[in-house]
């Protein structure tokens, strides 16, 4: 099957997704008439979390392709990205605050998600 073919066309992923992105298997379904790629995505994932580099290697597609899969995968919660120690919680205020790198990588989900969002200015 072609790559084209396999995404619908599309080209670009409706998430931000580097190649040592990790994913695991969600509580979600797989959306009606997905790709056979993406059942095997999923079969992947279910076994233990993996990078979006290893997926696309395992099915010996294009990593953009896969992004655009793993998309429709997280689209219907049946992928998520795992939080991982380095966002769990912040030792620079010795207390159970969310981590910086936790906040910006919430922001810039916010962002992406309702890109005409009105930004306001600090208060205080």
């Amino acid at each position: 099957m072609r790559t084209y073919t396999l995404t619908g066309g599309r080209t670009r992923p409706s998430y931000v997704l580097a190649l040592d992105t990790v994913l695991e298997a969600g509580a979600g379904r797989l959306g009606p008439g997905r790709a056979e790629e993406c059942h095997l995505l999923l079969d992947l994932c279910r076994e233990h979390r993996r990078s979006v580099a290893e997926l696309a290697g395992r099915l010996g597609r294009p990593a953009t392709a896969v992004r655009v899969l793993i998309s429709d995968l997280l689209d219907d919660d049946a992928l998520h990205l795992p939080i991982t120690s380095t966002y769990a919680t912040s030792d620079e205020y010795g207390d159970d605050r969310p981590s910086l790198q936790l906040l910006a990588a919430f922001s810039a989900g916010l962002r992406k998600k309702f890109p005409d969002a009105t930004s306001y200015a600090k208060a205080g």
